[in-house]
């Protein structure tokens, strides 16, 4: 999902249309009102008109509604109007693994009764749904969450806790409005594409064989091959490190310090177009991370990374692993193998044999791994430049 992001604060140009550049922090509970309970009710059978939302059915990555299963509360619902979402409500799960997962509640999903895990939060007059909800997607809610959750024994956020929730918002309905609606346009453009089964849609170069499904499961071991180059001869002294945002880049650069030797005859050569895995975990990025080498020829590596690359490239596609890696799809395969609890300094304890034998799923024709590959680069690159912008181009890009 797309984050609102801290945009540099200018003043803006002079424009018609641009709106005061005026933001503001506010509580949750000043800008919504009636932090309501759901319908404590069980679940039967749809029964083709009211529907019933529980926490299982907002899905964990797309904060939609699923339209699988779908049940009705089994209670007498001619006195539970005020269990009944109306358009712009937002949805809050108040316990258990799913505290703080949110749903924004439109008409197109009918008329939905939700449940008594869930807390229903209705935005003022003034301002936009979608803008909060799309704020309940970033980072700074979900540390918020985080903390909040773990002050008793078991885990939950109740309704006077998430209105004491603090976040920036710009003082224009409109503003929001615009900025809502941009996220949401993305999310849903975003959510389209990674899905694992992609249909045929020219408009995006996205290409899949409907008729095969011709996905498969391979070992990562038997479509790459480790290097354990080492740069005996000096062919490179330029140090590199991982950048989760980056990949791998300059370590003087990127530090504006140096932290490997001076000596870096023992250290491995990774050339243009191979991949290396870092241990080390961080926040974000409880397994590590695995780039390539893309922006220099070559640079050397520490052997406490593990150097790959592709067995045949007429087979597997190097951008689709470029971006599988840049998913969690491999991560249960790490956490299965590396030693619980074994950890020295953050870095996880797991050998290249283990790491190789993960599992990881790609398709059959090398084609359709290109035009995924492709396409996930380009999106990435268009919302990493959008997330770069002062604010005011931003909207005037959106105006046009």
């Amino acid at each position: 999902m797309v984050r609102i992001c801290d945009f540099e604060q200018r003043e803006p140009r002079n424009s018609p249309w641009l709106f005061p550049f005026s933001w503001e922090q506010r509580r949750l509970g000043d800008v919504c009102d009636s932090f309501e309970y759901g319908l404590n009710a069980a679940a039967k059978e749809f029964d083709g008109i009211n529907k019933y939302i529980r926490i299982t059915d907002i899905d964990d990555s797309t904060h939609v509604f699923l339209t699988t299963d779908i049940t009705s509360p089994a209670t007498d619902i001619s006195h539970a109007d005020r269990y009944k979402l109306q358009d712009g409500d937002i949805v809050f799960a108040r316990t258990g693994a799913s505290v703080g997962k949110t749903y924004l509640y439109d008409n197109k999903d009918g008329i939905v009764y939700f449940a008594g895990f869930l807390i229903r939060a209705k935005v003022k007059k003034g301002h936009c749904s979608e803008f909060v909800f799309q704020a309940t997607l970033s980072d700074g809610y979900s540390r918020y969450i985080a903390v909040t959750s773990q002050r008793s024994g078991q885990p939950g956020v109740n309704a006077s806790e998430y209105q004491d929730w603090e976040f920036f918002i710009p003082k224009n309905s409109a503003e929001q409005e615009k900025i809502g609606t941009f996220f949401r346009s993305l999310d849903r453009l975003i959510t389209l594409h990674q899905r694992k089964q992609f249909c045929i849609c020219p408009k995006f170069g996205i290409f899949h064989n409907e008729k095969t499904n011709a996905w498969e499961q391979r070992k990562l071991g038997e479509i790459v091959e480790r290097i354990v180059r080492k740069n005996t001869n000096l062919e490179s002294t330029l140090p590199l490190t991982i950048s989760a945002q980056y990949g791998l880049v300059d370590q003087i650069t990127y530090f504006n310090n140096r932290v490997a030797s001076r000596d870096v005859s023992g250290y491995y050569l990774v050339l243009n177009g191979e991949f290396a895995y870092n241990k080390s975990t961080s926040d974000g990025f409880p397994f590590g991370a695995i780039k390539r080498l893309d922006l220099y020829p070559k640079g050397v590596l520490s052997t406490l990374y593990i150097v790959f690359s592709i067995r045949d490239r007429e087979q597997t596609s190097s951008d689709y692993l470029t971006v599988l890696f840049d998913t969690d799809r491999w991560h249960r395969g790490v956490s299965e193998r590396a030693a619980e609890g074994a950890r020295n300094h953050g870095l996880l304890n797991i050998s290249a044999e283990d790491f190789f034998d993960i599992s990881i799923h790609l398709p059959k024709e090398t084609r359709e791994q290109e035009k995924i590959g492709t396409f996930f680069r380009n999106l990435d690159r268009l919302i990493t430049l959008h997330q770069r912008k002062p604010l005011f181009l931003f909207l005037e890009e959106l105006r046009c």
